[in-house]
């Protein structure tokens, strides 16, 4: 008996720590006038019309933004901006993966005709899919000449927009202030 004790704590420690943490994963892709780390790095948030309208959960997509924004080195500093930031975060409910497609045999329904859809993996139903996009603007409060532009996107099945949105601000500005060109995808862990 205790040689099958090892082998079930071991994986019930796996388990848990697979448990606690998940990997977000974004398709990034920014763009950059700054030749280096801004001398005068202070900004304040503008807002569209539209985002004036939605009131706290803008503020709430901000400050996920100016978390993200102060690991790199920039201070929110409403009385003297040096750059404005726009920011921006949506959600839209994908429709569900389609797994009910493909040729087998049945009798008509969710398939279009036939078809015996799923397997023993399959679950009922499927996961709800979520697409979320993060993007955000940097530009010289004086001149309004844009700086830096970055965006990301990722989709998977987690509900809670407040620490995704976390890890894709952070994603959006990794490597600030000089992006490689191109996009990217970064992953980063957050806790469950």
């Amino acid at each position: 008996m205790k040689w099958i004790t090892l082998p079930l704590l071991c994986a019930a420690l796996w388990l848990t720590g697979c448990a606690s943490t998940r990997l977000v994963d974004s398709d990034v892709q920014s763009f950059s006038q700054l030749p280096g780390a801004p001398a005068r790095a202070t900004y304040s948030f503008e807002r569209l019309p539209s985002q004036q309208a939605q009131g706290a959960q803008q503020s709430a997509v901000e400050e996920q933004a100016r978390l993200a924004l102060a690991k790199v080195g920039l201070r929110q500093d409403s009385a003297a901006p040096f750059y404005r930031v726009h920011v921006h975060a949506r959600t839209d409910l994908l429709a569900y993966p389609d797994y009910w497609d493909g040729p087998g045999w049945g009798w008509g329904g969710w398939g279009g005709g036939r078809g015996f859809y799923g397997g023993l993996s399959m679950r009922f139903p499927p996961p709800t899919l979520y697409r979320r996009e993060v993007g955000l603007i940097l530009r010289e409060a004086a001149s309004g000449t844009v700086v830096y532009e970055t965006r990301a996107v990722h989709e998977g099945v987690w509900t809670d927009n407040p620490a995704v949105f976390a890890a894709m601000f952070d994603a959006a500005l990794s490597d600030f202030p000089t992006p490689p060109t191109g996009p990217r995808r970064i992953v980063l862990e957050i806790p469950r």
